[in-house]
């Protein structure tokens, strides 16, 4: 009898350790979001896609951009840049928008305007301005950082992940907090929902379409949508390349006014 009660004993800890094994294995919301980071902004060493911008409004006018972005990343999953260039309609054909993305501190960001023939730096303050007059924002082209935000974990459903975000500098963005759904397969965030600080929904961004690019998980639709105007913006990305060896020294703001003509070109 005492070793049959030892060996029940011995299995009880067994399946105990097995449990206890399971939860250490899990995810926090950190972890989550770190991974979902990665892959939204940091697959490859560097990227080039071309993205046709539709711009809706409440009446269902439609106006479209056609760009070719570069991405470079100076440092894994830490220091990156972006050069975004514009290629049509002819009254921002031209127009080119360029980060430095750095984690710890204030983004450094520049916009060259053609038409004046002068570039303007973005303040950290207009951030969370509308994109060239779209449903996203500047923020949204190269992301935020994990240590922007705390992150909860509200939610695990069967396929996603939903983290509540709330930012440490409130007075710097127009959100009192926001949730972000991401899938358990292969961490792409595919919704965003924006609350103010009555905790109403104001805007939202989904991800339309995922297709496998290279061995990369990579969003090719996705849709940012502005409850309060009524009106939407709709990116479709073609010509997704990943590590092309692009180099860094055309994300310069020598380059602004003279575009590296054979990184734009599609």
């Amino acid at each position: 009898m005492m070793g049959k009660r030892i060996l029940l004993m011995l299995g009880m800890a067994m399946m105990l350790g097995i449990v206890y094994s399971g939860r250490g294995l899990a995810l926090t919301a950190d972890e989550i979001v770190d991974k979902a980071i990665h892959v939204a902004f940091y697959q490859g060493d560097d990227m080039k896609v071309n993205v046709i911008m539709k711009i809706v409004d409440s009446q269902g006018r439609v106006r479209k951009r056609n760009i070719v972005m570069l991405r470079k990343d100076i440092e894994e999953d830490k220091e990156q840049k972006y050069y975004v260039y514009f290629l049509e309609p002819p009254d921002v054909e031209g127009m080119v928008y360029m980060v430095w993305k750095h984690l710890g501190r204030d983004d450094d960001r520049w916009l060259y305007l053609p038409a004046l023939d002068l570039v303007r730096r973005i303040a950290a303050t207009d951030k969370r301005s509308s994109f060239v007059g779209s449903d996203f924002v500047y923020e949204d082209i190269s992301g935020r950082t994990r240590d922007q935000d705390t992150h909860e974990l509200v939610e695990e459903k069967d396929d996603v992940y939903v983290i509540k975000c709330v930012p440490k500098r409130p007075e710097t963005v127009e959100f009192a907090y926001y949730i972000v759904q991401i899938r358990k397969d292969n961490f792409v965030p595919v919704k965003f929902e924006y609350y103010d600080g009555t905790g109403k929904l104001f805007r939202t961004i989904e991800v339309l379409e995922i297709k496998d690019i290279q061995g990369y998980p990579t969003v090719t639709k996705a849709r940012a949508t502005n409850l309060e105007t009524g009106g939407h913006t709709d990116l479709d990305y073609k010509s997704v390349e990943y590590n092309l060896g692009i180099p860094e020294n055309i994300f310069t703001e020598r380059y602004l006014r003279r575009p590296p003509k054979k990184w734009i070109k599609l």
